[in-house]
C-alpha cells in the first residue's frame, strides 16, 4: 500500500496526524500553577557516570570506606547531580518543548543527602510567568523542591527559562 499524501488516504478518507508530545508555550502556565515531575531512583550507576563526566572524583561519592567514616555513614549523591536530575525530571512533563534560552539558577540549597536508592522527584511552583519586550517570547521562573520518596525536601533552588510564544 502506497503511502498517504497528508490529510486523505488511498480511498480519500481523513488521515490523523500521529500524535506525539504536546506543544506547550508560554502561555501554558501561570504564576502559581504547580508541576509535578515522575520520580528517579538514584543507583551506583548515577554517582559513577557524573564523576566520569563531570571529573568530580570526590571519595565521599565513590569510596564506600571512606563514606562510611563521613557524618553520612554512606556514599552520597553528588549535590549538582542531584540538581541536574531535577531539571532534567521536570523536562519530562513536557512543558519544556519550546525553551528559548535557559537563563540559570538561583537560591541553590542542597539541604539532605541523596542516597543511592533513594528515589527523587519534584515539586515545582511557578513563581512567575510573564511577558518580555520580545513579542516572540515569555519569561518563566520556577522554584523547584527536590523531594526523596518520603516526601523529605533534599533541595530547593530557582531557575528561570525564556519560552516561546504563540
Amino acid at each position: 500500500m502506497e503511502d498517504a499524501i497528508a490529510g486523505h488516504g488511498p480511498q480519500g478518507q481523513s488521515i490523523k496526524e500521529p500524535k506525539g508530545r504536546p506543544e506547550h508555550y508560554w502561555d501554558a502556565l501561570v504564576t502559581g500553577d504547580r508541576i509535578h515531575s515522575p520520580g528517579l531512583t538514584i543507583t551506583e550507576a548515577h554517582l559513577v557516570s557524573w564523576a566520569g563526566l563531570t571529573g568530580d572524583w570526590v571519595s565521599l561519592h565513590l569510596d564506600d570506606q571512606y563514606a562510611a567514616q563521613s557524618q553520612f555513614g554512606q556514599r552520597i549523591g553528588h549535590g549538582p547531580l542531584t540538581l541536574s536530575v531535577a531539571l532534567g525530571l521536570m523536562t519530562q512533563t513536557g512543558y519544556f518543548s519550546n525553551v528559548i534560552a535557559w537563563l540559570g539558577l538561583d537560591a541553590v540549597r542542597a539541604l539532605k543527602p541523596v542516597y543511592i536508592g533513594d528515589t527523587v522527584r519534584v515539586k515545582a511552583e511557578v513563581a512567575e510567568a510573564r511577558e518580555t519586550k520580545n513579542p516572540d517570547a515569555g519569561l518563566w521562573t520556577i522554584n523547584y523542591t527536590v523531594v526523596q520518596q518520603d516526601d523529605t525536601e533534599v533541595m530547593t533552588f530557582s531557575s528561570s527559562f525564556l519560552i516561546k510564544r504563540r
